[in-house]
């Protein structure tokens, strides 16, 4: 029996310098549609604040295909220089899910039993 790889998720807030608020937005919202088309995201959304900052949530199948995302040219340059967009390095967690996600059938996890897991900061520069 093939046990179920827990999926993972990463989500935060991003507080875009004033100056460049505008294009950091525009260049989160333009990942969104080719993103969720991505093999292995299960879930990929951003979010505005009132206050300016950015929500992001995302919920990859795997560590690697989060990898593979993180990767891909444009958003390797963005974490590449994020202290140029963003006032201050993101308030960010990436976790394990402890509860089950529905697989393709509806179930939840392949054991039906919930995903255990950790909270740890993100550094999504690496």
């Amino acid at each position: 029996m093939t046990t179920a790889q827990a999926p993972i998720s990463l989500y935060g807030f991003l507080r875009p310098r004033p100056e460049r608020a505008d294009e950091v937005r525009q260049f989160l919202a333009s990942l969104v549609e080719p993103t969720r088309r991505e093999e292995g995201n299960l879930e990929y959304h951003l979010h505005a604040q009132d206050d300016g900052r950015l929500f992001l949530y995302e919920v990859w199948r795997s560590q690697e295909d989060l990898d593979r995302h993180n990767a891909t040219p444009a958003l390797r340059h963005f974490l590449d220089h994020l202290l140029d967009f963003l006032e201050e390095a993101p308030d960010g967690y990436f976790d394990t899910m402890i509860s089950p996600y529905p697989s393709e059938s509806g179930e939840s996890g392949e054991s039906g039993e919930p995903f255990v897991g950790s909270k740890k900061p993100v550094d999504r520069r690496r």
